[in-house]
């Protein structure tokens, strides 16, 4: 159709009853925000895919909510857009259990307090577990799409 734009949803995470999508548009952008109105453009993403990406972000050192969701989005060249209506609860989330901690704190250069998260040594535990599952499948994957010529 001329003039639409498709768009394919991932789901991630059910917490509490609800589930935070992340939306793939005919452009190659990836939106945690729910744009996808037809199911047949869905497609289930493993569970934790989010926390995975937190947690790997607060590997580099603490940060407020919106720092985590640009560093996503600048990381993977605008394909990734977390949006704060999945950020926060993932967010919440990995502290309750415990791979993440939160203080509030003054900004540098601003007079604002800010939630700051840092990742918990149960949350490298966990990121260096989910490292490895989601190498597992992307190796997998791979060797479905693309698998080695015989001979």
């Amino acid at each position: 159709m001329v003039g639409r734009r498709s768009a394919c949803c991932f789901r991630t995470n059910q917490i509490d009853g609800r589930s935070s999508t992340l939306t793939m548009a005919s452009d190659g952008r990836i939106s945690t925000s729910d744009m996808a109105k037809e199911s047949s453009d869905r497609i289930e993403l493993l569970q934790g895919t989010l926390d995975m990406l937190i947690l790997r972000t607060l590997l580099f050192g603490p940060a407020h909510g919106h720092q985590i969701a640009k560093h996503i989005q600048r990381t993977t060249e605008d394909v990734l857009q977390v949006e704060h209506g999945s950020l926060y609860p993932a967010l919440h989330r990995l502290e309750r259990k415990a791979w993440v901690a939160s203080k509030w704190e003054m900004a540098k250069g601003r007079n604002r307090e800010f939630t700051y998260y840092r990742l918990t040594p149960a949350g490298k535990k966990q990121l260096l577990a989910e490292e490895s599952k989601w190498k597992q499948l992307a190796g997998a994957i791979a060797r479905v799409m693309w698998p080695a010529e015989e001979g």
